[in-house]
């Protein structure tokens, strides 16, 4: 498995990253600890997750995701084989969210105690705070650079022209710069990245690792026609039922049996081809499902592939 480098100044990381959302939600600890053990052995050692996972579930305060990975991390002492990515920013309750300094000083420590960890590989600006200057937050970014505590920063949900004007700062201030971009990209999901955030992207050079990369699972091929979706996150793939998203489906599910794999596999490989892209984000909760994310990692799809794929999740975007 061959890594990729994360942006211009960023680090090598696997062409895949490993979705830490599940965690302490649709997979309980026990197998987030299987699953982060094998992940590794198969060379995927880069997590991404939040202080925000699973704040959405009943009774779940936020975290549970990120004190699952420290309790993996204190259990086998192995945290200097793991890249780990994590966000702040979106609500956690009592007041706790945004971009400001005083909240992000607030925001990295919590995260640092339940990762049990002194310091995050890839700390990231999980959506953007119009109401804090951009340079007062780049202004924290950089005191927790200089403190040991982040190695490096990214932003998660910018439109291309706020990304834009982030970048600028920085360099106008002389202020650390996003390294990587976090956006909604997949085959059914394809407009806003490409038509608004890939110039972007393109123009300074950035990482990009698309979350949601196999549309909150409607493109495993889990779900057909005859096959609705029922689980936890059936309301997320609802929105892509229609002639169109079947027909990538469909695409999907008979591609993937010419070359004996997986959809989600092939769904992969198609958007880890995609110019931009570093290396999508991808959940599992079982052993299959993380099978065929390793196989997309090293799954490589000819032009006509690429070609058929492209028609077909470009037949009107979403």
């Amino acid at each position: 498995m061959r890594n990729k480098q994360l942006g211009t100044n960023g680090p090598e990381i696997p062409p895949l990253v490993l979705g830490g959302n599940v965690y302490g939600w649709t997979l309980d600890e026990p197998g987030s600890f299987r699953q982060i053990d094998r992940a590794l052995d198969a060379g995927l050692n880069c997590i991404d997750t939040s202080d925000v996972y699973s704040r959405w579930i009943p009774g779940h305060v936020g975290g549970e995701s990120e004190v699952v990975i420290g309790k993996w991390l204190a259990k086998t002492g192995r945290r200097s084989e793991v890249f780990i990515a994590t966000k702040l920013g979106i609500d956690m309750g009592a007041g706790k969210q945004g971009l400001s300094p005083r909240y992000i000083s607030e925001a990295v420590d919590a995260s640092l105690r339940r990762l049990q960890t002194d310091y995050i590989d890839l700390y990231q600006a999980h959506t953007d705070d119009p109401e804090t200057p951009l340079e007062e937050t780049l202004g924290a970014f950089q005191k927790l650079i200089e403190a040991g505590k982040v190695r490096y920063i990214g932003a998660s949900n910018y439109t291309g022209a706020r990304l834009a004007e982030a970048l600028e700062t920085s360099k106008k201030n002389s202020l650390p710069a996003y390294i990587s971009l976090q956006p909604h990209y997949n085959m059914v999901e394809r407009q806003t990245f490409e038509t608004d955030q890939l110039p972007v992207v393109t123009k300074y050079s950035l990482g990009v690792i698309p979350y949601f990369s196999l549309a909150a699972g409607f493109l495993s091929g889990k779900y057909r026609h005859d096959k609705q979706a029922t689980n936890a996150r059936a309301a997320h793939v609802k929105k892509y039922q229609t002639e169109r998203g079947w027909a990538i489906v469909d695409a999907l599910v008979q591609i993937a049996a010419e070359l004996n794999a997986e959809p989600s596999s092939v769904a992969l490989a198609w958007l880890m081809s995609k110019p931009g892209v570093t290396a999508p984000i991808a959940s599992a909760t079982n052993d299959a499902q993380l099978d065929a994310l390793v196989a997309a990692a090293e799954l490589k799809l000819d032009e006509a592939t690429m070609r058929r794929l492209d028609e077909v999740s470009g037949a009107g975007y979403v």
